[in-house]
């Protein structure tokens, strides 16, 4: 049976939940990866109204669709953060608070915690999402760090996060980590020092997103097989980058996405330079039977058709596993 496809949430979610539900609909999806943010999915809520909980599957029922995970990228994000005021953007006011960074980082810790609680209420046994990281701002940088700085923050990293995890060990939830420039883990060998920081605890792995890796030049189908047992998600993402030289490098040159002079940049599945035919086979050779749930961004593409389009597409690269050999009708009798 070929993989669920699904949507993300997160780029629609000026959208009511009712509406993206029916729209991720009509474009073909079989479901919806849920924001815990917008109108989509309040973990508040969750916890504290029954009847909550039962009208969001009404609601997906009624359309036909179904919800693998819910994801926490931006509360997840203020966890290990160094807080500042770009943070108020991206944060619930429960979370926010009087904006002090040591109470903002307990309570988006608190509220990660919670999110485990409303998955298990929910259903769903995967919550998607970022850690946030304090040592992001050391990746390149002068005057040189020491070894001593970047163990601290992975220390830091274990302190915050393993209490977070012993809620979802609680209520039999894992958390994957979309590994990610700006996280504690942004490449494969950053992942592993975040596992190895976490005594490798079951509760914690990754939601897989090959366009974060392309474009760094990191081996974004060997982080399938090096982590085999820990890809609890699969995101479908595309990005480009330049075969020549370009006027701003793999740091973005403080421009926006779609700017022509970038050397990189995301782009609606099939249309960048990610080899999904290649990724198909990793996931089928670890035995990844999950959602494919399609993060769509590309600055240049109208959301609607390259919501649409990346659904065909997903659908027409994805492939069930052979059950026997090619050649097994040669094979000699005994």
């Amino acid at each position: 049976m070929a993989r669920p496809v699904t949507l993300f949430t997160g780029q629609w979610a000026d959208l009511p939940f009712e509406t993206i539900v029916e729209k991720a609909k009509s474009f073909g999806y079989d479901g919806v990866e849920l924001a815990c943010w917008g109108d989509h999915f309040d973990v508040e809520k969750a916890l504290s109204d029954d009847s909550y909980v039962r009208g969001r599957w009404d609601v997906l029922n009624k359309h036909g669709m179904k919800c693998f995970a819910i994801s926490t990228h931006l509360v997840g994000q203020a966890v290990c953060d160094r807080i500042d005021e770009r943070h108020k953007a991206i944060l619930p006011p429960r979370v926010w608070g009087n904006g002090k960074p040591s109470e903002v980082n307990k309570r988006a810790a608190e509220e990660v915690a919670n999110t485990a609680r409303a998955a298990k209420l929910f259903g769903v046994k995967v919550v998607n999402g970022f850690t946030g990281s304090s040592i992001w701002p050391y990746v390149y940088s002068f005057p040189p760090v020491s070894p001593a700085m970047i163990d601290a923050g992975y220390a830091e990293f274990a302190e915050r996060w393993n209490p977070i995890l012993d809620v979802f060990k609680e209520n039999q939830v894992k958390f994957a980590l979309e590994v990610h420039p700006t996280e504690i883990a942004f490449d494969i060998v950053s992942a592993e020092r975040a596992l190895e920081a976490l005594k490798y605890r079951e509760e914690f792995g990754f939601n897989y997103d090959p366009s974060h890796f392309g474009y760094q030049g990191v081996d974004y189908v060997g982080f399938i097989r090096k982590f085999r047992d820990r890809i609890y998600h699969v995101h479908m993402k595309d990005v480009a980058w330049s075969s020549v030289p370009t006027q701003a490098g793999v740091f973005g040159g403080h421009t926006h996405f779609g700017d022509s002079r970038r050397y990189w940049d995301f782009r609606s599945v099939g249309r960048g330079n990610i080899n999904f035919d290649a990724i198909i086979r990793a996931l089928n050779e670890i035995g990844y039977d999950g959602p494919l749930s399609v993060e769509w961004e590309d600055p240049g593409m109208d959301r609607e058709h390259g919501a649409t389009e990346s659904c065909a597409n997903v659908r027409r690269y994805d492939f069930k596993p052979s059950a026997m050999a090619f050649d097994a009708a040669f094979e000699r009798k005994k």
